[in-house]
């Protein structure tokens, strides 16, 4: 959530950059600088009333002990009024102030100047990519019919106990889920990240608090009975550990694996098919609290970080500065990564990772002291290391032999077989 104080220091800049993001901001900060304009002349009437009523109590109190009860009494009525006045205004400040949270909630982070306007993936900008896309036989198969083949996952049983976008996966290609997560959470333990297993059900201000409400509200499953909602990343739940925090060292280094899970309303069709898209999904998340003055230097640590895995997995992959269109709301800046699926001939996104700066921070109250005292706001950023569906889908395609499904060797010592015959 933007700051007041921002924006009423930098409207035009704010106005000029959220239009990268296709969002059309003017008249939304016109009114929540209207509103808090009303906002302030209600602080400054509430604290001459204050004054008022204070120094009418002391004219009380003398009176009352010189014995001059009459007019004691006439002030008293003075007071009462006073006191009708104070309610109202407290009453208008209420008002005024959920109406500017109101507004605030609907205007999105403002992109870093590195971003680039555009209105769809196409045009985010592809920085580098690594690794060669493998040649497999003509009849090479998509994940789908390779998992169905060697019996790894059961989509119609998940599809028969839940619904669709519920697979159950099953004998090796449970191992092989298993192995991934283990792999890396072990490769962000080495890095410095301390690991947690959260809660996977968080409360509305937690939702608040990481911008996954209200944007996301309808892609979320929401138990509407204890008004709980399923995480649709461990970011939320992470990230909400330091809500209301004063953080007195740099940086935090949080990682998690858990089931994650998004209601994807409306996905159909071949692009969504298999892994490509599902409803609950494991993925192992990497979270960090930094200091404003490095978390670009950051971001661009935990590029390198999942680059490095990505890598050890032996993938083709490219990486992706997202355009201002393709923006999350609470992005200030997100690089993609794209792993490429030999079996369906296509660039898969397999992880985010993203700067918010202080966009979070400012709904949590996710604050540090300054070297003179002062309170500031904290910048926050994750990333997936690594959603695991697409990764997968994409092991199983490029490695896929004559002989069966070759496992990469950083992954052999977890799984415990080298190939799924």
């Amino acid at each position: 959530m933007l700051n007041i104080a921002d924006i009423r220091k930098n409207k035009k800049t704010i106005i000029e950059k959220l239009l990268v993001k296709n969002f059309k901001a003017e008249s939304l900060i016109n009114s929540v600088i209207e509103k808090d304009d009303l906002r302030k002349i209600n602080q400054k009437n509430s604290d001459q009333v204050l004054s008022s009523s204070n120094k009418i109590a002391k004219e009380i109190g003398l009176l009352f002990k010189s014995g001059e009860l009459e007019k004691a009494n006439l002030l008293k009525k003075d007071t009462s009024a006073l006191k009708e006045k104070s309610k109202e205004l407290i009453t208008t400040k209420n008002n005024l102030e959920k109406e500017i949270k109101e507004i605030l909630v609907q205007i999105p982070n403002v992109p870093h100047d590195s971003v680039k306007k555009g209105n769809s993936e196409a045009e985010n900008e592809i920085i580098k990519e690594f690794g060669e896309i493998p040649e497999l036989a003509a009849n090479a198969k998509p994940h789908w019919e390779l998992t169905d083949q060697f019996d790894l996952i059961d989509f119609k049983l998940g599809n028969k106990i839940t619904g669709a976008g519920f697979p159950v996966y099953k004998g090796k290609g449970a191992r092989l889920q298993r192995a991934l997560i283990t792999y890396f959470l072990d490769k962000n333990i080495e890095d410095g990240y301390t690991e947690y297993l959260p809660p996977l059900l968080v409360n509305e201000e937690s939702g608040f608090g990481t911008c996954a409400l209200p944007d996301k509200e309808g892609q979320m499953y929401h138990a509407t009975e204890d008004n709980l909602f399923l995480i649709p990343t461990a970011e939320v739940p992470v990230t909400n550990f330091f809500r209301d925090v004063i953080v007195k060292d740099f940086p935090i280094k949080c990682t998690a694996y858990t089931p994650c899970f998004r209601r994807e309303a409306g996905s159909y069709g071949k692009e969504v098919r298999g892994l490509n898209r599902l409803h609950q999904f494991d993925k192992v998340e990497i979270v960090q609290v930094e200091h404003p003055d490095k978390s670009y230097q950051t971001l661009d640590k935990m590029v390198k970080h999942v680059s490095n895995i990505l890598d050890d997995l032996e993938l083709p992959y490219r990486l992706l500065r997202l355009c201002g269109g393709d923006l999350s709301f609470a992005s200030a800046l997100t690089y993609d990564f794209e792993v490429y699926s030999a079996g369906q001939k296509r660039w898969l996104e397999v992880s985010s990772v993203s700067n918010f700066e202080s966009f979070q921070s400012n709904r949590l109250k996710l604050r540090f002291k300054s070297s003179e005292g002062k309170s500031q706001l904290c910048h926050t950023l994750n990333g997936s290391a690594l959603a695991l569906p697409r990764i997968y889908a994409s092991i199983i395609e490029n490695n896929q032999t004559e002989k069966g499904i070759i496992i990469p060797k950083a992954l052999r010592k977890y799984t415990g077989f080298d190939i799924i015959e």
